[in-house]
């Protein structure tokens, strides 16, 4: 039964959890928030990982109530991320497995979402829509890889999110996308915008741009409200997501589509996904914020995989990139 811990600190969230066998015995987290209006800075968001890594991690030993003995494996999050929270968390990592004497793996942090969902959901082999604050991507298994059919061609969703909600200054805790969402519920009038696939891609860059411009304009002449603009754009950018998901599910000959990331917590997209798959008669699966959210169970369940399938990473390789696709991790331990 190996019990492996794993450490996730590529954005905002610094997370530690251990897993056993398919079970989360501790899964604490901090989140560093910034002011309303402002986004994180990497030197800012590390300085947060240093101060709070060790309590962080005192915690998951304590609520796990196992000792450092009992660990099996050390695994960190390699990429892809920021990069002075990936190397500050990722030294931390590396410290302990060098003083409890274990090995360490390098795990992907797109597919520590992915294996987190097969495990908590039990889908056994669905299209992804991966979607967070730094990745879009619409993924599927083939051939020992995670192959990325779609994402996309400039900034992620949860990006594009995060930055209209600066605009308006709505507050960055518990985080922007959560308080766009809650926001969206006011809305009752819909805004044409920019609607942009491009085949299997997407674009969100010319949509943020659109709105902040015309946002501006129609709130300063009365035309909409605040909760107008973030239901209009919560539906154009899920729409878009939606179609190139089911397009990814209909060449796969899929019925299980999985949600992951941190923007996959949001009702809304749930909903819309949800219609889609029954009209095609498959299931739709997703977590919670607890499992959605970058956290350190999901490094920790994939590190497991790997460990489990005979997969370690040698000391000297332990590095951070933030450029680390999906698709570019042989997947040993599926069929």
């Amino acid at each position: 039964m190996p019990t492996v811990i794993g450490f996730e600190g590529s954005a905002n969230k610094l997370g530690i959890g251990i897993i056993r066998d398919g079970e989360v015995l501790s899964n604490p987290r901090v989140t560093y928030v910034t002011p309303p209006g402002e986004g994180f800075q990497p030197r800012d968001t590390a300085r947060h990982h240093q101060a709070h890594v060790l309590e962080v991690l005192q915690k998951a030993l304590d609520e796990a109530n196992i000792s450092p003995r009992e660990i099996d494996c050390i695994a960190y999050t390699k990429g892809p991320g920021m990069g002075a929270p990936l190397v500050s968390v990722a030294l931390v990592a590396r410290t302990v497995a060098q003083l409890w004497n274990k090995p360490i793996i390098g795990v992907n942090h797109c597919i520590g979402h992915i294996e987190m969902g097969r495990l908590i959901t039990n889908a056994q082999n669905p299209t992804v829509l991966y979607v967070s604050g730094g990745n879009t991507q619409v993924i599927a298994y083939s051939q020992k890889k995670y192959r990325i059919f779609g994402e996309t061609i400039d900034i992620a969703v949860g990006n594009c999110l995060d930055r209209f909600a600066r605009i308006l200054k709505l507050s960055n805790d518990p985080s922007p996308g959560y308080n766009i969402e809650q926001k969206a519920k006011e809305g009752k009038k819909l805004i044409e915008l920019p609607y942009v696939t491009k085949g299997m891609d997407v674009s969100f860059s010319g949509i943020l741009s659109h709105i902040e411009d015309v946002g501006r304009k129609l709130l300063k002449s009365g035309e909409c409200t605040p909760g107008d603009l973030c239901f209009s754009l919560q539906e154009t950018l899920f729409a878009m997501l939606v179609e190139v998901t089911e397009r990814a599910m209909a060449h796969c000959g899929s019925n299980e589509v999985l949600i992951v990331g941190g923007v996959g917590c949001n009702k809304r997209l749930q909903e819309m996904m949800g219609i889609m798959a029954e009209e095609r008669g498959a299931k739709l699966f997703a977590t919670d914020m607890r499992f959605c959210i970058d956290n350190g169970a999901m490094i920790a369940q994939a590190g497991w995989e790997m460990f489990v399938s005979g997969i370690t990473t040698p000391i000297k390789e332990t590095f951070c990139t933030q450029r680390y696709r999906t698709d570019e991790v042989e997947v040993t331990w599926r069929d």
